[in-house]
């Protein structure tokens, strides 16, 4: 019978006490910090000073991103002279070149979307009237008047839109200079002044229903120059930015109720229509209503349009017999 050899265990007396005095220790931390080291170069604590700053930035300023990046940027450059030439550390010198490389392309880019958006000069009137009160960024007034619509001109006595002729659902304009004069079958109703919509009204009531005409006839008073979008890809633009979309709703019904206070007086410039505080005569509401395409139809209008124009919508049902006997 073949025996296997056991290692022989090591057997410790009860009564053993081991000796801690003479025993040999490894230290529990062989980094421990028994001797601080001199303090580094004015160049490491410039550094950190600009990683501090730029973190205790507050959010709510303005230009807080580019400050932070450019402080990083700087105190990472700083890194980089104190490694190399007090420090002679190359890996710290790597590390810093990395970071610093990423801050600067970061600090460009800021730079870059907070350079100024040239306007052109056309438009920039159109702008400062209509929509940067209404806080609407210039790089997205640009991306709305920079693909899909150009600037059209009309000579004196040139039509825009001809009863009965012209389709309502090809374009949206808004007029930049001149003057143009609306008319219904031979009668005229009202001017329009630059830095107001040509046809919002029958924007706004052919939005369900395509295929109309104009009721009325649209002629350039003066020389005129309009904006012209294309309502195909306007309208799809918009469904894109909810945004603007909001701010179209609101200056498409704000310039319907300003033609239809233009009504009471078609005398009355740009100007001295936004001072009026009454509300529109019955017969030029019943007026507007009945040349205009009749946008009491709108669904999405303003509330207080909306009341507007149902009451309008009501007296017309009401007056409509004896205005028919008229000669």
């Amino acid at each position: 019978m073949n025996t296997t050899a056991m290692s022989p265990l090591t057997v410790t007396p009860l009564g053993f006490v081991p000796d801690l005095k003479n025993s040999t220790l490894d230290p529990l931390n062989e980094t421990a910090c028994e001797n601080w080291k001199e303090i580094h170069h004015l160049v490491f604590h410039v550094a950190n000073i600009c990683f501090a700053v730029g973190l205790v930035i507050p959010t709510t300023l303005n230009l807080h991103m580019i400050i932070l990046r450019g402080l990083l940027t700087i105190g990472c450059a700083l890194f980089i002279i104190w490694a190399t030439l007090y420090r002679c550390a190359l890996d710290i010198m790597i590390w810093n070149s990395v970071f610093l490389v990423v801050n600067l392309l970061h600090f460009i880019y800021l730079v870059y979307k907070r350079r100024p958006i040239k306007i052109e000069k056309e438009l920039s009137s159109l702008y400062k009237r209509m929509f940067e009160p209404l806080h609407v960024p210039p790089e997205l007034f640009q991306r709305l008047t920079g693909q899909f619509c150009n600037i059209q001109t009309l000579k004196t006595g040139q039509a825009y839109a001809a009863e009965d002729k012209t389709s309502v659902d090809d374009r949206l304009s808004i007029l930049l200079k001149g003057k143009m004069k609306v008319s219904y079958r031979g009668h005229f109703l009202h001017n329009i002044y630059p830095c107001a919509f040509i046809d919002s009204p029958e924007f706004r009531s052919t939005q369900m229903n395509r295929g109309e005409k104009f009721q009325v006839t649209i002629i350039a008073d003066d020389n005129c120059k309009f904006l012209c979008w294309s309502r195909e890809r306007l309208t799809f633009f918009l469904e894109s930015e909810p945004f603007l979309y909001e701010i179209f709703k609101y200056l498409i019904g704000k310039d319907i109720t300003n033609k239809l206070y233009s009504l009471n007086d078609p005398t009355l410039n740009d100007k001295a229509s936004k001072k009026i505080d009454r509300q529109p005569s019955l017969c030029s509401q019943l007026s507007v209503m009945q040349m205009r395409n009749s946008m009491a139809s709108t669904s999405d209008s303003e509330d207080g349009l909306q009341m507007f124009l149902r009451g309008t919508s009501s007296a017309s049902s009401l007056l409509t017999g004896p205005a028919e006997r008229l000669p």
